[in-house]
């Protein structure tokens, strides 16, 4: 064999290249991930299995239907064709359901307040954002949780503007420290509102509070036709109570934001064996059902406005009763509620990313690993509660949305797959390494051109050597993650509303966060 003197120092200037290329912004068009990537590779329902699902939902509302719906909505479904039955349930006729499908909004963006935040929903483009309701902040340092405030929640907010994997701000906690619900709805847009320019997610206790927080809006915005034209907040409404009813007050919120121009995601989350069926494909149909009536009830209150099809059903542990959120199961609920929204090509949302375990621990990295995995994969939508949850969403960690952008940075590398190209299977570079080169590839135009645009590396994640690992002082995953979090709330927050648009904020509403 021939020797190569300057393999070595090629081997060392390779390496510190690979430094300064990790370290150096890409365009947005050359990273090796971004939003909206397409996903649907993993398919866990058969065509006909899905024919089959779909069948069912369309008899469950053809003879069953739902109850509970209030008279304006009772008004607006009947208007467009729902049955009002003797028992006080509405029922869809098949036919009602099949042209709802088919005139639905498919053109669905979400707006950030920066518009390169905007988020393109169609196909199987997928998006990974925060959501929940946590009444808890988890103190991993401690080991402690204590019920989470407003700040927590702005805080939550600010983090997410700045990690590049976290692609939308959903609520992910309640302020426990507001009880009022008026002034918890107002202060929760505004903690998210003034803490990141990304799409914004949030739910709104009554209708009357809807008025109020559009003024928010519209003061942020700069205007009503502003706003409309780029409305960068929608509502996460939970219009039924499953099994297969309306939840009478949110439906009154969803016609109230519905009118003043909010995206609506219409979530069903029933609980597998406790408020949907224990097998997996009846809590698909129950979900897929109810957001079909859903579909409809939004159309009919306002044709083609922006709807996104929140099939959300949980999982139960059958021992206990308890919510299974990090689990296989709601792993593949979630793949399989995904592929039903291919299958009706709807803009669809679905929940993964959840740990059971109560700290961000292994426990907490398999569970959230798997399912945010499966549902990039499947292509859903909008991937919810994807970083930050435990306890089965009874808790938010800073600490773990931090990590949790890391792990997403990997679940959106299997997303974009294996390209297959002439460049790619390298037959040219394989031949010229293998017969005139160095036998090895370390500092070959095709790696060092891939380095940067096919691999994706972790901000915290740790792949020192054991050797390095000490030299370094055995840096702890959670410890650099509080530093990371301790060095963004120190800045000021860039998402910060300009001055004399916060004064107008303050001078209308009952601010809570300090100016």
């Amino acid at each position: 064999m021939k020797d190569h003197p300057q393999t070595k120092p090629a081997r060392m200037g390779g390496r510190a290249a690979r430094r300064a290329a990790r370290a150096a912004k890409l365009a947005e068009h050359l990273r090796p991930i971004r939003p909206g990537m397409a996903g649907g590779t993993l398919r866990p329902l058969t065509a006909p299995q899905m024919a089959r699902i779909h069948a069912a939902a369309l008899e469950l509302l053809e003879t069953v239907g739902l109850a509970d719906a209030p008279p304006s909505g009772i008004t607006a479904l009947t208007g467009a064709g729902a049955v009002l039955g003797t028992d006080g349930r509405l029922r869809f006729p098949a036919a009602l359901i099949e042209d709802t499908i088919a005139s639905a909004n498919r053109a669905i963006t979400l707006h950030g307040r920066d518009p390169s935040q905007d988020l393109q929903l169609g196909g199987t483009r997928v998006h990974y954002g925060t959501a929940g309701a946590a009444v808890h902040m988890v103190d991993h340092d401690g080991r402690n949780y204590r019920e989470s405030t407003l700040q927590d929640l702005h805080d939550a907010a600010r983090i997410a503007d700045t990690l590049d994997n976290i692609h939308f701000v959903q609520r992910p906690m309640v302020p426990r420290d507001i009880p009022d619900p008026f002034e918890m709805d107002i202060n929760t847009l505004y903690a998210c509102v003034s803490g990141t320019t990304k799409h914004i997610g949030t739910s709104f206790t009554e209708a009357a509070n809807v008025g109020p927080a559009l003024e928010l809006l519209h003061l942020v915005a700069g205007g009503e036709e502003a706003w409309r034209a780029r409305p960068f907040v929608s509502n996460s409404n939970c219009f039924v109570v499953p099994p297969l009813k309306f939840a009478t007050e949110s439906c009154l919120v969803m016609e109230a934001c519905i009118r003043g121009g909010i995206p609506v995601l219409l979530l069903s989350a029933g609980q597998a064996g406790a408020t949907a069926p224990a097998s997996i494909a009846g809590a698909i149909v129950q979900a897929t059902a109810e957001c079909l009536a859903g579909l409809v009830y939004v159309n009919a209150v306002k044709p083609g406005h922006p709807a996104i099809f929140g099939t959300w059903p949980f999982v139960s542990d059958l021992r206990t009763g308890a919510m299974s959120g990090g689990s296989g199961e709601q792993a593949l609920l979630t793949a399989g509620c995904a592929q039903m929204h291919a299958f009706y090509d709807l803009r669809g949302g679905a929940a993964a990313g959840i740990a059971d375990s109560k700290l961000p621990d292994m426990q907490a990295g398999w569970e959230q690993m798997c399912s945010n995995v499966m549902a990039g994969l499947s292509g859903l939508n909008m991937v919810y509660e994807a970083a930050g949850m435990h306890a089965s969403l009874l808790g938010f960690c800073h600490e773990s949305l931090i990590l949790g952008d890391d792990l997403i940075g990997q679940a959106l590398r299997c997303v974009r797959g294996i390209e297959v190209t002439e460049d790619t299977v390298s037959v040219e570079v394989i031949r010229e390494v293998c017969l005139s080169g160095p036998g090895h590839y370390l500092g070959t135009d095709q790696t060092l051109g891939l380095m940067q645009t096919d691999y994706v590396y972790p901000a915290l994640g740790d792949r020192s050597s054991p050797k390095e690992w000490q030299e370094l002082g055995r840096p702890e995953l959670l410890v650099k993650a509080t530093a990371r979090k301790l060095a963004i709330l120190a800045e000021r927050a860039p998402a910060r509303l300009a001055a004399e648009v916060d004064a107008a904020i303050r001078a209308r509403l009952p601010i809570h966060l300090p100016a």
